[in-house]
């Protein structure tokens, strides 16, 4: 589904990078390393690139990763993309200051569970790790997300994988999103920024 919607002419989400971004810039600085999954098209890792971060982008679908590519070309930027199912990925062990996941609600609470862990296990001690996603509530505005509301995030959602970890932000919010045709309106969203235990 993801090859075909990527596979169509322009940028399914724009060029510019999620708000979330832009709300917690103070998370990033030059010269971090960033892992960040299912990364679609480029606009995020991208957007970091610019700001001196080493960034490495995850991504499935072929035609994504193109477009990624020549995103990065355009705005002059290095940035890794890796073509690989997340689920089959060989992920690096604590090698990343930052892992990062936004918008990436394509699996239900057993599989995120299991992308979430690995993305903890991915993260080196004292770095963070960073998830946004929508909410039950975007079922309601119907501007973007997934239809299947256990594909959703809920502030409890974390307490499990992340128990051991300090929960900087866990918040849910609604926000009006702007990336390409995909996330358009009001949208019910959450933020989640932990930092990894140093022992």
């Amino acid at each position: 589904m993801w090859e075909e919607r990527f596979a169509k002419k322009g940028y399914l989400f724009g060029t510019e990078p999620v708000p979330f971004l832009l709300k917690h810039d103070a998370c990033f600085q030059k010269g971090q390393s960033v892992l960040s999954i299912a990364e679609g098209e480029g606009r995020n890792g991208v957007h970091l690139a610019k700001k001196g971060l080493h960034v490495t982008g995850v991504e499935f679908a072929p035609s994504a990763i193109a477009k990624a590519k020549k995103l990065a070309e355009l705005n002059e930027v290095d940035v890794t993309f890796v073509g690989s199912d997340l689920f089959e990925w060989n992920w690096p062990q604590d090698a990343f200051d930052i892992t990062l996941g936004l918008f990436f609600q394509f699996v239900g609470p057993e599989g995120r569970d299991t992308l979430w862990r690995k993305m903890l296990d991915a993260t080196r001690p004292g770095g963070l790790i960073m998830i946004h996603g929508y909410t039950p509530k975007q079922l309601e505005f119907g501007t973007g997300g997934p239809s299947n509301a256990a594909n959703l995030y809920s502030k409890a959602d974390f307490d499990s994988v992340f128990e051991e970890c300090d929960v900087l932000i866990n918040e849910e919010y609604e926000a009006e999103q702007r990336s390409g045709s995909a996330h358009v309106g009001m949208s019910a969203l959450i933020d989640f920024i932990a930092r990894k235990p140093t022992a």
